[in-house]
C-alpha cells in the first residue's frame, strides 16, 4: 500500500496533532501521521504554526493516538492550554524515502489524473484515509469529484516532477451518475 505523509506548504510538515490532556501529569494525546505512530517522537523538536518549538520527552501508543509528555509541560493545565495544536517539521529534516511508493500530500495534491488513454480525467486535491487506505480526491472537470483508491493497481505510475499521475481507474468510477 503506497504511504503518505501531511503536508501543508513548501517547507512545512504536519506530522502530528495534539488532542486532549491524558491524566493529570501533563501528558498528551497525539494524533500522528507519521507511517509509524510512535516515530513522531524521533524527529526531534517540532514546530507550531507559530513558530513555538515542542520536544516530545517520552512516548508510549494507545489505541488509536500516541501519548506523550512535552519537554516543560507537567499539569494537565498545561496540557489543556495546547488541544489542537498542529506539530510540524521543516521538510528539509525529514529523511530521504527509500521506498518509491511514499510520497508526501502536497506533493499529490494538484497532479493531473491521466487515464490508460492519455486523457485527463481531473486533479487532485486533496488524499483523505477514512481507514481502509489512502483515496486521492478527484475533482472532474465537469466539477464532480470522485475518490479513488491510492494503491499501485489503481495508480500504477506517479511522475511528481510532471505533476501526473496516471491511473488504472475501477470500472465507471469517472462516468456521470445518470440517475441524478
Amino acid at each position: 500500500m503506497r504511504g503518505v505523509a501531511v503536508m501543508t506548504s513548501d517547507n512545512l510538515v504536519l506530522l502530528g496533532v495534539i488532542g486532549a490532556p491524558h491524566g493529570i501529569k501533563g501528558e498528551v494525546r497525539i494524533k500522528a501521521f507519521t507511517g509509524d505512530p510512535l516515530a513522531i517522537a524521533d524527529y526531534g523538536p517540532l514546530l507550531d504554526e507559530r513558530g513555538r518549538r515542542f520536544e516530545i520527552a517520552e512516548a508510549r501508543a494507545a489505541k488509536e493516538v500516541v501519548v506523550a509528555r512535552i519537554k516543560g509541560v507537567t499539569s494537565r493545565e498545561g496540557a489543556e492550554s495546547l488541544a489542537g495544536v498542529q506539530l510540524f517539521i521543516e521538510r528539509d529534516k525529514l529523511p530521504e524515502t527509500e521506498d518509491e511508493d511514499e510520497f508526501l500530500q502536497a506533493d499529490l495534491v494538484g497532479c493531473a489524473v491521466v487515464g490508460p488513454d492519455g486523457v485527463v480525467l481531473g486533479t487532485v486535491t486533496t488524499v483523505a484515509n477514512y481507514g481502509a487506505g489512502d483515496l486521492l480526491d478527484i475533482k472532474l472537470p465537469d466539477g464532480r469529484s470522485v475518490l479513488m483508491p491510492f494503491t499501485k493497481a489503481f495508480a500504477p505510475r506517479i511522475d511528481i516532477a510532471a505533476r501526473r499521475i496516471e491511473a488504472e481507474p475501477p470500472a465507471g468510477l469517472f462516468e456521470a451518475d445518470d440517475d441524478k
